[in-house]
């Protein structure tokens, strides 16, 4: 844990200055819906150097980690996960929702905080032992990333890290993930 740099990762290393780190704090406000507090990461989106920042960073901490693919989970993992990709010279995977793509599919049915979903892969976008990183904006309780790991694994590949912009290390999350799935190589920029 560098509490210094607010990078939290038990294998690699992320680092922002402390600037950095601010100006991308402060572009993403708390917001309040109908009382539900949540972290809006669209003025992030809409500032080109600090996306570009993010982006680069969560590539950046993967660079060594042979990655084969990034797997972005819908819809904000589909933002940060093809920059990601480009970044490290690989393809991009999305992870769906029902309904939504073609063709054969594996699944993988989950429970969130508020009931029952589940995400989609196409068959055959991985190949065997594919080392994936998957991409997504948050870090909350670890249900949705949990069943991205275990997508993976049903797809013969190997879910070799998660990247993600904002961790809510009030919740467990992080030890959800690494319990149910054994996958350490979480990194999140921002643990608020």
């Amino acid at each position: 844990i560098n509490a210094e740099y607010g990078i939290i990762s038990t294998n690699i290393k992320m680092s922002l200055t402390d600037e950095q780190k601010a100006t991308v704090t402060a572009l993403i406000p708390i917001c309040d819906f109908k009382g539900v507090k949540f972290r809006d990461i669209s003025p992030l989106l809409g500032d080109h150097a600090a996306l570009k920042l993010v982006c680069d960073t969560m590539a950046a901490a993967f660079k060594d980690a042979k990655i084969d693919a990034v797997a972005g989970l819908e819809a904000r993992g589909f933002i940060f996960g093809p920059i990601v990709a480009q970044a490290l010279g690989v393809g991009f995977v999305p992870l769906r929702k029902p309904n939504k793509l073609p063709g054969d599919l594996f699944t993988q049915t989950y429970e969130k905080e508020y009931g029952t979903d589940e995400i989609c892969l196409q068959k055959g976008l991985l190949a065997d032992g594919a080392r994936v990183l998957i991409v997504d904006d948050l870090l909350a309780t670890g249900g949705t990333l949990v069943a991205a790991c275990e997508l993976i694994k049903k797809a013969g590949a190997v879910a070799a890290g998660c990247a993600l912009v904002v961790e809510l290390t009030f919740l467990p999350g992080r030890e959800a993930v690494t319990k149910a799935s054994g996958v350490d190589n979480i990194v999140a920029l921002l643990p608020l």
